[in-house]
């Protein structure tokens, strides 16, 4: 192993760099690239002051971390706010919808119908056809009140 590090030389933390950028296209995720341009920034410091592999390694280890601490920092800034919100929580964009009862709510329990799906329905006990509304979601069970009729 020291054989094949020496004879990288100046190259082994731009092999490593490139080894770990290309783990990142392989695994799902986007963390190995931040170590992979800890690899290249330690390549950089070899080139120009050529340390010993120990210091190296270090340099390589705490870059490391900063990389993904500041890459954690600004994902978390440039999160964008949507129009959107509930897109990819159907559950969720459910809440304040008028339904009606397919099967009756008994002992809690009961089904309604929506669009072209049926979810699970808690609440009230209710006849089916009753109108109800949907107060909350856990999971795909629908937590629903009943709808006064005027």
């Amino acid at each position: 192993m020291d054989g094949l590090i020496s004879d990288l030389g100046d190259w082994l933390w731009w092999v490593v760099a490139i080894v770990l950028a290309t783990l990142e296209l392989i695994v799902p995720g986007i963390f190995l690239i931040w170590f992979a341009g800890a690899a290249a920034l330690v390549g950089v410091i070899d080139i120009i002051f050529g340390p010993p592999l120990v210091w190296e390694l270090a340099i390589f280890a705490v870059l490391s971390v900063l990389c993904a601490y500041f890459a954690r920092k600004m994902i978390a800034q440039t999160s964008e706010e949507t129009d959107h919100p509930t897109l990819n929580e159907r559950g969720a964009s459910l809440v304040g919808r008028l339904l009606l009862l397919d099967e009756a709510i008994s002992h809690g329990r009961g089904k309604v119908s929506v669009d072209d799906s049926s979810w699970v329905a808690e609440g009230p006990d209710a006849e089916a056809g009753q109108q109800v509304r949907v107060v909350s979601v856990t999971g795909t069970i629908l937590h629903v009140e009943l709808v006064a009729k005027s």
